[in-house]
């Protein structure tokens, strides 16, 4: 199965899978987010360790169970070959209704089929007042070079 843009990656296919990944991770659907990783897929996501297309489906499951309304930014950080760096920010509310964003960076190597092999993703919750959100669904077109802000 292949998966564009395909390693070796230049600016223009590196912002391409990002954006790609953003708009899977914004539809919430574990199966589908799972088709743009490999099979043997190898994720380390804040302390836990996964292995495998089930262990992330479920993963992901859990996640969005718990993270209502979520909805994701991605920024390309860095590129090279098969290995693209991110900065990302998503906002979410838990069961009692409090909003938080999280923070991260994720490290990613693909396969030269375009499917992520590996995942490396640190993050970090904020809480926030729901007056402070500034991530509301997938991106439009108008904010299509939204730039993440530091706070």
């Amino acid at each position: 199965m292949m998966r564009p843009p395909l390693p070796p990656f230049d600016l223009e296919s590196a912002k391409l899978k990002v954006r790609a990944a953003e708009n899977a991770w914004n539809t919430r659907d574990p199966e589908k987010v799972a088709q743009a990783y490999t099979e043997d897929s190898v994720w380390r996501n804040r302390d836990e360790f996964l292995t495998g297309r089930a262990e992330i489906v479920d993963f992901l499951k859990r996640k969005w169970s718990a993270e209502n309304g979520y909805a994701l930014r991605k920024q390309l950080w860095s590129f090279d070959g098969d290995r693209i760096a991110v900065r990302f920010q998503y906002e979410w509310h838990d069961e009692s209704g409090q909003w938080w964003r999280s923070y991260g960076n994720e490290l990613w190597e693909f396969s030269p089929e375009g499917l992520m092999s590996r995942r490396e993703a640190s993050i970090n919750d904020t809480r926030i007042e729901e007056s402070a959100r500034r991530i509301f669904g997938t991106r439009g077109d108008e904010d299509a070079d939204w730039d993440l802000p530091l706070e």
